[in-house]
Parts: structure tokens; sequence; C-alpha cells
């Protein structure tokens, strides 16, 4: 048997981690298909709420694709405004017409696309250091610097959460699973 070197080593795990970070965001295993959950919904499913639900899919989508944008514009080198209550962080426009979905659904896709792409950067960049927003108030919200590879992952945590209640939705309004598959249990 071989002993793997320590740099070895940490290239075995790096692939292994950013492996698992893309079957994440991709939705693999217990988690989701994202893509899936959203891409045969209507502009009319899209803006309906389910009683007991405080958001459409249309708002949890564009909520998605706001911190998602946020986040990447983060690991960018860019220093965007943080929101000053989470409600800014929702859209405030009416709901979409077919064409509007569309694009949202759209955008959904290609940051999701973009964030896999980044998760497969080298170690050197995935080790690079993001800093924390300066305006953030909140005392739970750490000061401390943060790694491309920890965005990478808070992010696709964010997004399962939030899939998972697309996913609930869709299933309170008859919808459920989509054409691309999901479990029924």
């Amino acid at each position: 048997m071989i002993l793997e070197t320590p740099s070895e080593l940490r290239s075995t795990e790096t692939a292994m981690t950013q492996r698992i970070l893309i079957e994440l965001l991709y939705g693999k295993y217990a988690h989701a298909n994202p893509i899936a959950c959203v891409e045969d919904v209507t502009a009319e499913l899209a803006a309906r709420r389910a009683e007991g639900f405080p958001h459409s899919i249309w708002e949890i989508v564009w909520h998605v694709n706001y911190w998602m944008d946020y986040e990447i514009k983060r690991i960018h080198g860019e220093n965007p405004a943080y929101p000053g209550q989470a409600a800014e962080s929702w859209p405030s426009e009416a709901f979409p017409d077919e064409s509007a979905w569309n694009r949202e659904v759209a955008r959904f896709a290609a940051l999701i696309d973009e964030l896999a792409g980044l998760a497969q950067s080298d170690e050197e960049t995935l080790d690079r250091q993001v800093r924390a927003p300066a305006e953030v108030a909140d005392p739970s919200h750490s000061r401390e610097p943060v790694t491309v590879l920890d965005v990478l992952w808070q992010t696709a945590v964010h997004n399962s959460y939030h899939v998972g209640q697309v996913a609930l939705l869709r299933r309170a309004l008859g919808t459920w699973p989509p054409p691309g598959g999901g479990d029924t249990w």
C-alpha cells in the first residue's frame, strides 16, 4: 500500500468536495433537482399561493436568484450592498407574465451553472478569501473572512432549503412530481 502525500490527500479531498458540491447544486440523491422543479412551471402556477405558505414559487425563485447573484459578485471581488432588511431580497414587483417568468427560470439555471463552474476551480481559487459584507448589522453574521469554497457551500445549502420549499408548494398545489422527476413519498 502506497501512502499518499499530504498534497495528494488534499487534492483527493478537494476533488471529492467539488464533486459533492456540484451534485448538491444540481440536485442529486436526497436533494431535488432545482431546475427540474421549476422548468415546467407556468407563470400562473408560479404566482399561485398555497394556504399556509408565505411565498409563491415565483417569489422563492426570485429570492434564490438574488442571493446567488449576490454571492457570485462577492466571489468575483465586488462588494454588493447587503440588504438592510430581509424583505429587500424578495421581489416587490407584481407576479410575472409568462415571458418574465421564463427569463427568471433561465437566470436560475444560468446562475446554478455559474456556481457549478466556480466549484470546479483550482484549490488556490477555492481557498481564496472572500470579504464579509461590511454593512451587515446583525450580530449573528460573522465578520470573519470566508473562502470561495465556504461561500459556494453556504449558497448550495441555501438553494437546497428553498428548492425544498418549491417542492412542498408544488405538492400542495397538486403539481408534484415535475416531469423531470422527484421523490413522491
